[in-house]
């Protein structure tokens, strides 16, 4: 491995992600950054003998496929009739979301049959639709399955293709089609994330994340800046690497979280549902979206980017400091399981990426996020308060804010 250098990253979204003077990180320099150390290989090499490389290899190919299938179908998004869709929930959907999953599942089931996939989508909508036929054409366009000809039945089998599960944790996938789907159907400045994940007896172990829109400015001193589109990866005990999406460059690049460690210096994300007042933090810091005027007891509230594993995509290339998020606390008792609005997929995936990027995940109690709680599906989490992600040097004493500052629900 060469260390190549170290440049801090620069979104051309929004003046506000773009490094600035304000930021004063009492740390070692080496954490300001995404660090740069090159690696030409189609995993980066820590990962190429690790104990679930044959795992984390086939969740690269079936990520970068999904990606390439939603740049696709969102250039005729707007100009075909139908690819917009409502939800029972009210929430947008497109046949990128069904395609991407059909296309995840049948890509990992080909290598692990035997590993059931956790996932947002069911098939009953489409049946329902009638938009089998979009999205099976779809999917045959990006599949690797060239020697046998996919079916109807085989797609919404994939896209059903889930396990049985008890109070003991179990191997499973854990998948978000497209996290961030509001953003999928905007501009293309608007970030979206394909998040994919694999948890072995409780414990994520591996995870992808594919993001289309991601760009940095390129300048003539920074050469190897991502350009279009990114892809981030982590395997336990391996880092978290970067490389761009597009194009035939293999060279992954380390990440790792800032190196922020006073809380008003920080950059906070936050749910785009959600306000700084809604926020125990808001007790003892005021908020400002603008860089250039952030007061002596105001934090940086970066701009809402669509979805929840955008922002842990954030903190674990150190763009952000912080995302905190208010748990939605209810819990519905239904046919004796527990349906939580904490949907796993959310935030499987962004936990191992900012762990392994040095950063921290827990509840607002400090515990792990307990991914087998829903014991009937695994698809619903429960922490008590909310999900605080952060660069680790800040993570307890935002926790002694929230503690002296709301009652935490457990």
């Amino acid at each position: 491995m060469d260390l190549l250098h170290c440049s801090r990253l620069q979104n051309p979204i929004t003046k506000l992600l773009q490094p600035h003077t304000r930021f004063t990180v009492h740390s070692t320099s080496s954490s300001l950054c995404l660090r740069r150390f090159s690696v030409r290989s189609s995993l980066p090499s820590p990962a190429q003998n690790a104990k679930y490389n044959r795992e984390l290899s086939a969740a690269v190919d079936a990520v970068e496929r999904a990606c390439r299938l939603c740049v696709d179908v969102k250039r005729s998004l707007f100009t075909s009739d139908g690819r917009i869709l409502e939800k029972n929930d009210k929430t947008p959907v497109t046949i990128a979301d069904f395609g991407v999953q059909a296309l995840i599942s049948l890509e990992l089931g080909k290598l692990f049959p035997s590993i059931p996939l956790v996932a947002e989508e069911d098939s009953a909508f489409l049946r329902s639709n009638n938009l089998v036929d979009s999205v099976v054409n779809v999917v045959i366009d990006k599949s690797s399955s060239k020697d046998k000809e996919l079916t109807e039945a085989d797609v919404l089998e994939a896209i059903d293709r889930g396990g049985t599960f008890g109070p003991n944790p179990a191997t499973y996938w854990i998948l978000d089609p497209i996290d961030g789907t509001r953003g999928f159907l905007k501009g293309n400045e608007a970030l979206y994330v394909v998040g994919l994940a694999l948890v072995v007896e409780g414990q994520i172990v591996l995870g992808v994340m594919g993001c289309p829109n991601w760009k940095d400015n390129k300048s003539d001193n920074d050469k190897n800046t991502l350009g279009s589109g990114m892809i981030m990866v982590a395997h336990i005990g391996c880092g978290t690497w970067s490389k761009e999406l597009s194009g035939v460059a293999l060279n992954w690049y380390r990440c790792l979280v800032d190196g922020t460690n006073l809380v008003h210096k920080g950059r906070f994300c936050i749910s785009e549902s959600q306000t700084w007042d809604s926020l125990p933090l808001s007790s003892s810091f005021g908020s400002s979206i603008n860089v250039e005027n952030v007061g002596d007891n105001e934090v940086l509230l970066l701009p809402t980017c669509c979805g929840s594993l955008c922002k842990y995509l954030m903190v674990a290339s150190g763009r952000a400091s912080v995302f905190i998020q208010r748990a939605r606390a209810e819990r519905v008792i239904k046919l004796d399981s527990f349906y939580g609005k904490n949907k796993v997929w959310d935030h499987a995936v962004g936990v191992i990426c900012v762990q392994e990027a040095g950063g921290k995940v827990t509840d607002w109690n400090g515990d792990e996020l307990d991914l087998a709680e829903d014991e009937v599906e695994r698809k619903a989490l429960f922490p008590p308060g909310g999900i605080l992600v952060s660069n680790s040097s800040l993570h307890e004493e935002i926790l002694e804010i929230i503690a002296s500052n709301s009652a935490i629900i457990s």
